[in-house]
């Protein structure tokens, strides 16, 4: 009976050990705002190293984690990458499918732009604006009321006369999350009816400040934000929302709205002076380092100075770097893959 249940338990760690060598090359999922920087270190690390470069999918930060959580083993990706922090219930999730150990990585900073085409003019708006321009219901003398505004003059007569048509990322994006937490909530508090109501009905509160308009204002254009890149090209009266990098790569293009009389610039973003920005992130499951070959040198890689520092090819591509210090301390944490702290 014994030398049963030894040779089912070596079986068992056989076929584990086999499932989860069976892939040789590092899979990364999640953010798209976080793609193109993961994408230039997976192919510069296919590149100057013996491993193969890993296969980095476009999938928004919600949709990443989700296939992250699900599990262990070569079906499931080593790596997640996130344009905002995981969430409790994330990590509960994890958890209940086995993911016990996570590596938490901050790579940098981003802003979110309300950018349109070179072809149109430049506009400058504030968040209360913004607020009125997408959420679901605003308030009207005292009421919160169905959003009525159809044009940007509506809503002030220093917008533009054009009708309201924003280009946004789905509920599974970080950048929607980190838009509707940082700008939406930002322009729902300048109202005095809607702050008090945050102080007695959070949840009320939150449910008007993150619900956007479903009214053909605000159109979903997927995870893709080169596809609304594309779009802004072609409709040179709408708007888009997207991350500063996808800006930075597009500046022939595309401009950038000033929010509350800040432009989308790199030491705007960087000195925490303009007021839609976020943290940046990835994600690696401890569990399959050793067994998926790279992973860790592939961390080492993505946190090292030729890569995100100030002169690093990240900020090419427009990454806003961690401060020295803070950088030193996550690439410090990342070497020795300290397990991700709530």
């Amino acid at each position: 009976m014994l030398k049963k249940i030894l040779l089912l338990a070596a079986l068992t760690a056989v076929m584990a050990t086999n499932a989860a060598t069976a892939r040789d090359q590092i899979r990364v999922v999640g953010s798209s705002t976080v793609f193109p920087f993961a994408t230039a270190v997976a192919e510069r690390f296919g590149k100057t190293s013996s491993f193969k470069t890993p296969v980095v999918e476009s999938t928004g930060s919600g949709g990443g984690l989700k296939l992250f959580c699900a599990g262990l083993g070569a079906e499931h990706p080593d790596i997640t990458n996130a344009s905002r922090r995981i969430k409790q219930s994330e990590v509960a999730r994890c958890a209940k499918n086995g993911v016990g150990d996570i590596v938490e990585v901050k790579i940098g900073y981003d802003g979110i732009v309300l950018a349109n085409s070179r072809a149109a003019g430049p506009m400058s708006i504030n968040l209360k604006q913004l607020f009125l321009a997408l959420a679901k219901q605003v308030p009207v003398d005292g009421e919160l009321v169905a959003n009525p505004y159809k044009t940007w003059h509506d809503i002030d007569a220093s917008l533009p006369m054009s009708k309201i048509e924003v280009l946004g990322p789905p509920p599974t994006s970080g950048t929607r999350d980190a838009f509707v937490e940082v700008a939406m909530e930002s322009g729902a508090k300048t109202f005095p009816m809607l702050k008090a109501l945050r102080k007695t009905d959070k949840k009320h509160f939150k449910a008007v400040a993150h619900t956007l308009r479903e009214d053909g204002a605000f159109i979903e254009a997927g995870e893709n934000d080169n596809l609304i890149v594309q779009k802004l090209e072609t409709n040179p009266a709408a708007f888009g929302i997207f991350g500063f990098s996808f800006l930075d790569q597009n500046v022939d293009k595309l401009q950038g709205s000033r929010v509350n009389g800040m432009a989308p610039a790199f030491e705007a973003i960087a000195a925490g002076k303009y007021p839609i920005s976020r943290s940046l992130y990835f994600y690696v499951k401890k569990a399959h380092v050793g067994t998926i070959p790279g992973l860790h040198d592939y961390v080492a890689e993505f946190t090292s100075e030729k890569s995100w520092g100030p002169d690093g090819y990240l900020a090419d591509k427009g990454l806003i770097p961690l401060q020295d210090a803070d950088r030193a301390k996550v690439r410090a944490q990342a070497a020795v893959l300290a397990n991700l702290s709530m």
